[in-house]
Order: structure tokens, then sequence, then C-alpha cells
């Protein structure tokens, strides 16, 4: 239940990430709306799989600071070579990763690049959560909450924000899982702000195709 629905503060902006891309043009024109975060999915069994659409010499050629490669339980070597041939900026890793493999992780990319670790929320405890934040938290450069799904994401289901209230988060992260305009008043229920917002499904036509007016949008609303 939503403890309260103060307005989101404006003097805490958040940036914003758009994920799922697959299209050149769409993709520059968030370039152009000074869109903070790109995410691509790397995931063969994603609906939005990017390399069915662009090629990793096309992603590397978009010229923009913060592209983000999105993993699932893949190798050490499949994603370095990805993100040294996308010119990926940051590697978001959505599977079962733990703190080790973050640190194994760390010797072989770009030491520039950075890490966000996505946690997925479904019916853990607080203090399941905790763990498993205090085990990936000292790893990675920001977290990334989500909900939970078997198909790892693009659920369109928003989790329970009440729950990171509860919740001790050591570095900045990115809020994801089915956000929407609608839930933009009710960031002011969260202790601690996200650094980021992370949409996807509810703004587009189909996987992979989005509605950049809606986009765009949200993103005068948020900031």
């Amino acid at each position: 239940m939503i403890e309260s629905q103060k307005p989101f503060a404006k003097n805490q902006q958040p940036k914003l990430k758009v994920c799922g891309l697959t299209r050149i043009e769409q993709i520059q024109e968030l370039i152009l709306m000074e869109t903070d975060f790109l995410g691509f999915i790397f995931y063969e069994k994603s609906p939005r799989y990017v390399l069915n659409h662009l090629t990793l010499e096309e992603i590397s050629m978009i010229g923009h600071r913060a592209k983000v490669g999105v993993f699932v339980n893949e190798s050490l070597d499949k994603i370095t070579e990805t993100a040294d041939q996308a010119k990926l900026d940051f590697i978001q890793l959505h599977g079962d990763e733990d703190g080790n493999f973050i640190d194994e992780i760390r010797k072989t990319i770009n030491p520039e690049t950075g890490i966000i670790k996505v946690i997925r929320i479904g019916n853990q405890s607080p203090e399941k959560l905790q763990k498993i934040i205090s085990d990936n938290g000292a790893m990675a450069n920001y977290l990334l909450f989500d909900t939970d799904s078997k198909a790892f994401g693009g659920t369109g289901k928003t989790f329970d924000w009440n729950l990171l209230n509860k919740l001790e988060i050591p570095i900045p992260y990115f809020l994801s899982g089915g956000i929407s305009e609608a839930h933009i008043e009710l960031m002011g229920i969260l202790h601690q702000k996200p650094f980021a917002l992370d949409i996807n499904s509810k703004f587009e036509i189909e996987p992979g195709i989005k509605e950049i007016e809606k986009i765009k949008n949200f993103k005068n609303k948020i900031q």
C-alpha cells in the first residue's frame, strides 16, 4: 500500500535511461533530447535483442557518452568482447551474477566502463534483499531495482516501492519496472531518491519501437 502521494521534489531531478533501443533514427532523436542513458539489450531471448536490428559496429558509432549494454547470465569473454566492439560505457548485469562475477569482469573490461547490477524484486524479504545489496553494492557503480520475472525484465509491472524504504542502499540506483507517467507523483514516497529512472515497455508501440513524443513529455515532467 502506498504510504503517501507527495509530488516528486523538483530539486531532485532523476536522470533518464531509455532501454530496449533498436532503431537508429529513434536513438538519434533521443540523443537530441539529451537522454542521459541509452540501453541496448544483448540477451537473445528478449524481443528487444538489439543484434537482430543493429550491428556492433553501428552501435559503436553512436555518439553518446552513456551507452548501456544489458546482459543476462552471459560469459565474461562475451561481455568483454561485446563491450569493446560496441564501445559501451556501461555494462548492466540483469541475471544471477554475483559479487565474485563483478570482481572478475572488472579485471577484463576497460577500467572506465561502469557496472550496473540489477536486483530483481519479487517475494523476497527485506532481510534477503539487504544481503543481496550488501553482496553487490561494494562491487558495482550503480544498482538497478526491477520487477522480477522469468523473462528477466520487460514485464511492464511495478513492484512495491515502499520496500526500498526498508533497505540501506549504499550507492546510487536506477528505478525500473513498468514505470509510466502515472508514477511520477508517487516518487515522493521514496526516502532515498533514484539516481535515474529506467523506462521501456510503457513507452513503446511494439517491442523496440519507442513512442518518442511520449518519452519527451515524460522527460519534461521529471526534469
